[in-house]
């Protein structure tokens, strides 16, 4: 028999908007931060992710009750998630006090889709498509155009940084698009075994969020030395990372980790605009031309394949309905 990929572009569809929606709210967490500058980027992160984090087990504990079963089945994967969880924020939040938004931003999401693909062709088999290839080409090449007029911009004038401090940011960078990468896949996993979204998320952000409330008892002093920092902070924790990745995880039940790294590389491209349009940074022309390439890239990745294959049975169909409209991979 045959099937119209349509049937399944409906789903992926909906999780692919799904995380560029998340990443339009992540990418307004470093000109949010911009209202807070008394506050330090560890503080920043641990408040944000922590009680975001917090606030997502809340919601699903009592769907994480019922999972609990085969939420102990997979506690490595668990575990492995909320590891990576407690880590990103510090490396994240660092990399853009020391190199930049721009540049920090950049590098910790433009690397995250090679280390999703990397983790995914060794742990899950899979093989990359050239769909998918063409996208991240393009939304690689359009990062390292963002992260070069950054990097430029950030050299220029009195406020210019040492290349040392650089050069940590973007190996903190580096860390960051790494563990990125790893709770991403940790979260499909859990997913694509039957565990639901809501529980597989509440689980891991919960429990990485217990590994950064330390940080936040130590660092956090600042944010409630006023009103304005107060307010950031509550912002960061609601808006980005709880309502951000409620719908991430959302996506994740309908594509891949490597996938929907890839799309979140909206993210530097909205931060970069939101810091010439709120902030009053410049971007140079070479970080428009990486804009538009990162857009291509999305369309790349967003727009349905029109095409009809033939299965030999009902599980045939279903799995392969998915696959050929999943911009990544299929099973090597």
């Amino acid at each position: 028999m045959t099937r119209p990929a349509g049937r399944a572009a409906r789903p992926v569809g909906l999780g692919s908007l799904c995380i560029l929606l998340a990443s339009v709210l992540w990418g307004t967490t470093g000109t949010a931060a911009t209202f807070a500058p008394g506050v330090g980027p560890l503080a920043i992160g641990a408040a944000a992710m922590g009680v975001g984090g917090l606030l997502q087990a809340l919601v699903a504990a009592r769907r994480v009750a019922v999972e609990r079963a085969g939420l102990r089945a997979q506690r490595g994967v668990v575990l492995l998630g909320a590891l990576a969880v407690g880590a990103y924020p510090p490396a994240f939040y660092s990399s853009m006090h020391l190199a930049g938004v721009a540049v920090g931003t950049v590098v910790s999401i433009g690397s995250a889709p090679l280390a999703s693909a990397l983790i995914e062709r060794a742990v899950d088999g899979r093989r990359l498509t050239r769909r998918w290839t063409a996208g991240a080409s393009l939304g690689l090449a359009g990062t390292a155009l963002l992260c070069a007029a950054g990097a430029a911009d950030a050299h220029s004038g009195e406020g210019a940084r040492s290349v040392g401090a650089t050069v940590l940011g973007v190996g903190l960078g580096l860390v960051a698009g790494l563990t990125y990468a790893v709770y991403s896949w940790a979260a499909h996993r859990l997913i694509s075994r039957g565990v639901a979204s809501g529980a597989a998320m509440g689980t891991v952000f919960g429990l990485g969020a217990l590994l950064l409330l330390p940080v936040l008892l130590v660092t956090g002093g600042p944010l409630l030395h006023s009103w304005s920092n107060a307010a950031v902070g509550v912002y960061m924790a609601l808006v980005p990372m709880f309502a951000g990745y409620v719908l991430f995880g959302w996506g994740l039940a309908h594509v891949p980790a490597s996938t929907a790294t890839t799309l979140s590389l909206l993210e530097p491209a909205v931060a970069a605009v939101l810091a010439v349009l709120v902030v009053g940074e410049r971007l140079p022309l070479l970080g428009w031309a990486g804009t538009l390439l990162i857009v291509g890239c999305l369309a790349v990745l967003t727009v349905p394949v029109r095409r009809t294959r033939r299965v030999r049975n009902v599980s045939a169909t279903s799995e392969s309905g998915a696959g050929s409209l999943l911009p990544h991979a299929d099973r090597g």
